[in-house]
């Protein structure tokens, strides 16, 4: 396989700043993250279409310290007004990626990607997929298989999109596999730089001793945002996230050039957040990109029992 490109990584010194306040009119800083409400500041950005992308990933309603539950009709009769504002400041052009997971109450799951999907399709959004996040760690449920995924869905405005596929390249399964028959016989069949990833995306959540763990809960991972980002952005468009929590998306989008704006209640996780967004400005950033190469566990001294 060929070398592969090196990421676009901001230089050490930056005089970026970051504000505080989302603009009412005309263009606004390039990095802005305030402690507010998602739908009031929306509502606060002109009915214009600047956004490239939008990615977040909304409070799942099951009671985290960080969001207050209310019931799932009213939840999606939220969910459904923040689209709607979203909507309308989306570029033709551009992306929007809704990451969900499930809605659980006395052992009964309502999986949030079905029941948001036709508020989506209701704004004549186009679903390009249904991407599967996988991950390895979480608690282990009792009476029903211990969940291990969440969705990303990405939708589209139009069928004009960016969608940049060599810059999330992953290596192929047999990059020494040659085609056997036709004009390109004995050729290498593979891409050179890899193959575009399918639609399921084994990615650790941030949990126990990641090294990208803050005080948040249920954080975000950079490296699932950022190979959003370079899928569906160029350098210098503008990424949103109304449910910011502790930066993980303006993170992804600072590492590689992009604008960001993100909201989110609470005043410590914005706290966080400036500090994270600010150590990605100046090359500091403290992270597990996406493409890094699962940890093979069976060659832990844990993965064998022990004789006792």
């Amino acid at each position: 396989m060929s070398k592969r490109k090196r990421r676009s990584v901001v230089p050490s010194r930056t005089n970026k700043k970051i504000d505080s306040h989302l603009p009412s009119a005309g263009k606004g800083s390039d990095y802005v993250l305030c402690c507010a409400d998602a739908l009031r500041s929306l509502r606060k950005l002109p009915r214009l279409p600047m956004l490239d992308l939008v990615v977040t990933s909304p409070p799942y309603n099951i009671g985290k310290s960080y969001e207050k539950k209310m019931g799932l009709g009213a939840y999606l009769d939220f969910h459904g007004e923040v689209i709607e504002e979203i909507v309308q400041r989306l570029k033709p052009t551009g992306s929007l990626c809704w990451q969900v997971g499930n809605y659980v109450e006395n052992g009964y799951i309502e999986p949030l990607d079905i029941l948001l999907h036709p508020i989506f399709r209701n704004h004549k959004l186009i679903l390009r997929n249904r991407i599967v996040w996988h991950f390895g760690h979480g608690l282990h449920c009792k009476r029903r298989f211990s969940g291990r995924y969440e969705v990303v869905l990405w939708y589209t405005k139009s069928d004009d999109y960016t969608f940049n596929l060599d810059a999330i390249r992953v290596p192929s399964k047999y990059p020494g596999k040659r085609s056997y028959r036709g004009p390109n016989a004995g050729k290498l069949s593979s891409h050179p730089d890899g193959k575009n990833p399918e639609d399921v995306w084994s990615i650790p959540n941030v949990k126990g001793r990641h090294k990208e763990k803050t005080v948040h809960p249920c954080q975000f991972p950079v490296g699932l945002v950022e190979r959003l980002v370079l899928a569906f952005t160029d350098p210098g468009d503008l990424v949103l996230d109304p449910f910011c929590g502790v930066g993980s998306a303006g993170v992804a989008a600072a590492l590689h050039k992009r604008r960001f704006w993100g909201s989110d209640l609470s005043a410590a996780y914005i706290r966080v957040a400036r500090s994270r967004v600010r150590a990605a400005l100046e090359g500091r950033a403290v992270y597990r990109p996406h493409d890094q190469v699962l940890y093979d566990h069976t060659k832990s001294s844990l993965s064998r029992r022990p004789v006792e």
